[in-house]
């Protein structure tokens, strides 16, 4: 069983919690994630470590509630536990010999985009960072983007707080002004990601995608995060729960990859409805 030692709301459909897994906060690095169950009956669900105090042996866990296991575990509170907090997993995101780095994150894909961006921060490169919201009541995470950032701008869709538009605008200005970087890194919605990836294109600026698909055992048996990669001709498999999250972005099936996320949307939403009836009837 696994302690939550605190629960904050960043916006309101997004969540922080600290999870107490000693482990986990040992060994965890940026780009990594945890597979959780809430309860011993449970699905497994798959969330980024969204950061990990060593010392207090804690990880930070950053969801947003979208289906029934997200809302069975936003209902839990500070003080109780879940049964299962298995991690890390994946690979960690790779920083080796990347001075000059911008970060790119939309929504909730922000908070896998923070500890990349702190992780560069430490290492002492130049970070430029990019995160977009809808609109400004679902921003989250803009102190802490600043805190690590050498430059941060921040989107709105509606234009409602910052600039208005969405991440690529502000990518393609600085592109087409000169700006270098050894690499951009882009964690957010699958069509946010192969926008970024378009627009860095013509510029022959590596671009690298964090890959959050449907997800299982986290192991590579199931198959389930399985995803197409066009590379040399050839269409390659690859799981992204062992071989990513993180991919080449120009080598990514993006379309295949959103079609297979749509793949249970209607099961997902029944699910969820089930869950909120459970809580109203409680």
């Amino acid at each position: 069983m696994y302690k939550i030692v605190q629960k904050k709301s960043l916006n309101p459909t997004v969540t922080q919690m600290l999870i107490e897994a000693p482990l986990v906060a040992k060994k965890a690095k940026p780009g990594q994630f945890i597979i959780l169950r809430v309860n011993d009956d449970g699905e497994r669900i798959p969330l980024t470590v969204a950061g990990v105090d060593k010392d207090k042996g804690t990880v930070k866990i950053i969801f947003q509630i979208v289906g029934a296991t997200t809302k069975k575990l936003d209902a839990k509170n500070e003080g109780e536990y879940i049964s299962d907090f298995v991690g890390p997993l994946g690979m960690p995101t790779h920083t080796d010999g990347i001075k000059k780095v911008c970060i790119v994150g939309g929504g909730v894909g922000c908070a896998i985009a923070l500890p990349v961006a702190e992780e560069f921060h430490r290492l002492g490169a130049d970070v430029t960072s990019i995160i977009g919201f809808r609109n400004k009541d679902l921003l989250i995470l803009e102190d802490e983007f600043k805190a690590c950032s050498n430059r941060l701008t921040v989107m709105t869709d509606d234009g409602s707080y910052a600039r208005h538009g969405n991440v690529t605008v502000p990518l393609k200005e600085m592109l087409e002004a000169g700006e270098k970087f050894d690499m951009i890194i882009t964690i957010g919605p699958l069509i946010m990601m192969k926008f970024v990836t378009l627009t860095a294109k013509p510029f022959d600026i590596p671009v690298t995608v964090s890959m959050n698909p449907i997800m299982i055992d986290g192991t590579g048996m199931c198959g389930g995060c399985r995803l197409t990669l066009h590379r040399d001709g050839q269409n390659i498999t690859k799981f992204a729960c062992v071989d990513g999250p993180d991919f080449n972005g120009y080598e990514v099936d993006f379309d295949e990859a959103m079609s297979r996320g749509r793949m249970y949307t209607d099961f997902e939403r029944h699910a969820y409805e089930q869950t909120c009836n459970l809580f109203k009837k409680a």
